[in-house]
């Protein structure tokens, strides 16, 4: 959390007098300007200025003409109705903390993260870009329609050339007086947008006292082009004063031709229209950074501004219903010229309302682009909008937005790009909604905003609200919008970004996770969905990274706990050793890509520790259920760390938030003869400790001998075969017949079958020895355990071999397992029924199918060879002074079999229902 400020460290907490102090104003790096405009001025006046638009004087009869009264205030409030639930979301935000530069991708980034905030800060910067080029050349054509040599309207004065060139030529210049005033700064734009304001303002105001004192009166209309090229006879709309009549006719929609396109409207169509013109609600926002207090003025001038534009437009939807006929409104949208008292201020508030538009969108975007640069999510391509001048204004992404916008300018007309950019925000305003939404249903205790009238619902109706929108304006455009966030936000996913923003999915993860983990009831809990889930005890994992990934494979999308004791007593320690070790076993597993959870403890012997975490790990109904340990053997420990190539290859140290390379964080691995951290009496102890707490026990041999993890049949004529072979039989202790298919060797088969449904073990063959006493006919179990299998849809070859003529081969069934190591028979003889079943198991590695029972110890050498063998763990037995007896004779049972696991299962885990 270095490298981000908290809200509280944004204020110094007492100054020289004992009053709260603003480190600095644009909540930059230092050298930033501190903040100076107020909300009137900041919030209040662009936003107006950005709602109105040139909608307010070229679009309010084209509305009412042919939408009607009814209808008109219908579109007006649905309109304004979504445009509110987004301002209720940004208020939420706004006055949850410190708001920095950026506006509103500053809030959706720090909310959502940066991948998400970061390709949607891009697109609102791209709209602002296009919706300033878009008001610019309303306004040349605004001039145009009035002073061009090709103005076709009754009053046009016909004195400037008109042609691309030339209108490219009038948008760079009046891009020029635009980029001239942003790049002086936010005072001097504010200052500007207040004097647009009142010029608006008084336009407005003519216009108003227009329709009071200007009586009735003929208005002639543009005329159209008759057949052949021939002139109809002029044409007039009439401006009836206050009249019920023109009122009544007014109220119903009626849909005609657009006279400038020529195209059929409807509801869509001019509601699209009415909605473009209303999307300035984040001007004021986009200015966070320059703003005195902008958790106060963002709501608090958004609001009003939100409030006096509505009560504006509805104002002239009612004057213009009851004044003007259908065919004023619907032949001449600029009528308020026509019926004004003095119509040069109409053409002044038009004007004004383009440049102050054009003015509000390019300085948004600058500051968008800033704050994008600062976090360094684009590299180099946004990093000359980093540069500030000595007052904190950041001339180079005003400079940077300008050529952007010229570039936009040679595209000429764009009434295609109004869409697309009406669309772009609209895709921003759906990500603030979102950005409140995640924040309420994370129900995290730091959110918790000055402003409460918001709720999930209108975040959730906002975010589906814009998304309509879009769809209605233009799909083609949401499409695409769509397409092209998923596309940065990848590019942004693949290239890193920082890790100290929060991610409001980790909090909606954690919500979520603890109300589902509540309803995991262990009550509930059935054998057909038992699935593994294990705790993985490591020393040092640069010896263990084969087994990290065995288990893995092993879990079945059960749980996953790598567990580590730390030897210590805590009593004598100044500070946990433990907790500072988290990060480097997280990194583990992130370069393992392993599924893992990681629990470390402190404790003064490993069997202790062991105790620990098998109690105390997981969570509810996620808790261990089997314990995985490497085997205890002289084997010299190796360090895969040097071979493994997701660990040979150096850690990227330029990303933000990148820790060192791995290899520096664990020690080295054991020298040969140096004294272990755990003797062989409490190896086997810890093992016995878990069967008593009855959790099943796994003993790893040689995994680091493992093939490869994806196993295949090679190419060509050298493919070769792999075998997974389980032995569900005691080993230790023969007893003959069917009836080993006990609990434990039920466990082995599961264990087996769970690994086999790996995709890296697909092309591995399962095998199941069973063992026939010597006077047993073949078949017979054979048929049994085939039988078995079909119930537990377990696809396996079965092979049998004879087994028990030795020593062990009459013990009584009724004696308890471990028996044959605590009887008083001698060593040398329970030594050599370990010798005796290893070799038999060896003989079985190389032989391929159709074996018969027996057979040399080589095998095959071309036939398929055994990558895994599961064999029987026999419990413990019962005196601890028989511990090292008992891993001796483990010992040379697995000795040269290469990877085995020894398993002792002590639940039930198949089962024959649905």
């Amino acid at each position: 959390m270095a490298s981000e400020s908290s809200p509280l460290l944004a204020y110094r907490l007492l100054g020289e007098e004992g009053t709260a102090l603003p480190l600095n104003g644009a909540g930059a790096p230092g050298g930033a300007s501190p903040r100076k405009l107020s909300t009137f001025l900041g919030v209040v006046v662009p936003t107006v200025l950005s709602m109105f638009s040139i909608v307010v004087f070229l679009r309010i009869g084209f509305v009412v003409g042919h939408a009607g009264l009814l209808q008109a205030l219908a579109m007006l409030l649905v309109a304004y109705f979504i445009l509110a639930l987004t301002v209720l979301s940004v208020c939420a935000i706004a006055t949850n903390g410190a708001v920095q530069g950026g506006g509103a991708y500053f809030m959706i980034s720090r909310t959502l993260g940066p991948e998400v905030g970061g390709s949607i800060g891009l697109m609102f910067y791209l709209a602002n870009v296009c919706g300033c080029a878009v008001s610019l050349l309303g306004l040349v054509e605004s001039v145009l329609d009035v002073f061009g040599a090709d103005a076709t309207g009754p009053s046009g004065l016909r004195v400037l050339p008109q042609g691309y060139g030339w209108n490219l030529l009038y948008g760079s210049l009046l891009l020029g007086l635009v980029g001239g005033v942003c790049t002086l700064g936010a005072g001097l734009y504010a200052r500007a947008s207040f004097l647009t304001f009142l010029l608006v303002s008084g336009s407005l105001a003519s216009v108003l006292i227009s329709f009071v004192a200007v009586g009735p009166r003929d208005i002639p209309l543009t005329p159209r082009p008759g057949p052949n090229g021939s002139s109809l006879p002029p044409r007039f709309g009439h401006f009836t004063g206050f009249n019920s009549s023109t009122l009544k006719d007014n109220l119903a929609a009626g849909y005609a031709e657009d006279y400038t396109t020529g195209a059929m409207m409807n509801f869509a169509s001019v509601f699209a229209v009415l909605f473009n013109g209303c999307t300035g609600i984040m001007a004021g926002a986009n200015m966070s950074g320059e703003l005195k207090d902008p958790s106060r003025a963002i709501p608090l001038g958004t609001i009003v501004a939100v409030a006096y534009t509505f009560f504006v437009y509805v104002l002239l939807f009612f004057l213009s219903s009851f004044t003007c006929d259908r065919t004023l409104l619907q032949e001449d949208y600029g009528f308020f010229r026509a019926i004004s008292l003095w119509p040069p201020l109409v053409l002044i508030g038009i004007y004004a309302t383009a440049l102050s538009a054009s003015m509000s969108s390019l300085i948004g975007a600058s500051r968008i682009l800033h704050a994008l640069a600062r976090d360094d999510l684009f590299g180099v391509i946004l990093a000359p909008a980093k540069v500030v001048s000595r007052g904190g204004n950041p001339w180079a992404a005003v400079l940077y937005s300008w050529g952007l916008v010229q570039l936009v300018l040679l595209a000429g007309k764009l009434n295609t790009l109004a869409a697309v950019v009406t669309v772009f925000y609209l895709v921003a305003y759906a990500a603030v909604d979102l950005s409140c939404l995640s924040l309420e249903w994370a129900s995290a205790p730091n959110f918790r905003p000055t402003f409460s009238l918001f709720s999930w619902h209108t975040c959730l109706l906002g975010v589906a609200s814009c998304l309509l929108m879009m769809f209605l304006i233009s799909p083609g455009a949401a499409g695409g919008s769509l397409l092209l966030m998923g596309l940065l936000a990848a590019l942004l996913t693949a290239r890193g970004g920082p890790s100290s923003w929060g991610y409001v999915s980790q909090a909606l993860l954690f919500h979520q996770v603890r109300k589902y983990l509540l309803r995991l009831d262990v009550r509930k809990d059935h054998v057909k969905f038992w699935r593994p889930q294990l705790l993985l005890l490591v020393g040092n994992p640069r010896g263990a990274l084969p087994l990290l990934r065995l288990a893995n494979q092993l879990k079945k999308g059960g749980l996953y706990v790598l567990g580590h004791v730390t030897l210590g007593d805590l009593d004598s320690l100044p500070s946990d050793p433990v907790q500072p070790q988290y990060g480097a076993w997280l990194s583990l597993v992130d370069r393992a890509q392993v599924k893992a959870f990681v629990d470390l403890t402190l404790s003064p012997s490993v069997r202790q520790g062991a105790q620990h975490l098998l109690r105390i790990s997981g969570l509810g109904g996620m808790k261990p259920n089997t314990l995985v340990l490497g085997f205890y053997d002289d084997a010299p420990p190796q360090d895969h760390f040097l071979t493994d190539p997701a660990f040979s290859e150096p850690a990227d140290s330029t990303r933000e938030g990148s820790s060192p390379a791995l290899s520096t964080l664990f020690p080295p691995p054991r020298a040969p003869g140096s004294p272990r951290a755990l003797s062989p009496q409490d190896y086997v102890a810890t093992v016995a400790d878990a069967l008593k707490m009855n959790k099943n026990v796994v003993l790893a041999r040689a995994s680091g001998a493992l093939p490869p993890e994806r196993l295949s049949r090679g190419s060509g004529g050298t493919s070769q075969l792999h075998h997974v072979d389980v032995w569900p039989l005691n080993l230790l202790r023969p007893r003959g017949g069917p009836g080993y298919v006990d609990v434990c060797g039920l466990f082995l088969l599961q264990m087996a079958t769970i690994l086999g449904m790996v995709p890296a073990w697909h092309s591995a063959r399962l095998r199941i020895f069973l063992c026939l006493g010597p006077r047993e006919a073949p078949g017979a179990a054979e048929g049994r355990l085939r039988a078995l299998l079909s119930q537990l849809r377990i696809r396996a070859e079965v092979q049998e071999v004879v087994w028990g003529e030795g020593a062990g081969a009459g013990e009584p069934e009724a004696e308890e397992e471990g028996d044959f190591v605590n009887s008083g028979r001698g060593d040398v003889e329970a030594e050599a029924l370990a010798r005796s079943a290893n070799a038999l198991v060896r003989a079985q590695q190389g032989r391929g199918t159709g074996g018969g029972p027996g057979g040399p110890e080589g095998g095959d050498t071309e036939g398929p060879t055994t990558a895994l063998t599961f064999l029987y763990l026999p419990r413990p037995p019962a005196d601890p002074a028989r511990y090292p007896r008992y891993l001796a004779l483990l010992e040379t049972l697995t000795r040269d079999l290469g990877p085995t696991l020894l398993v002792h299962g002590v639940t039930p885990v198949t089962c024959t229902d649905l």
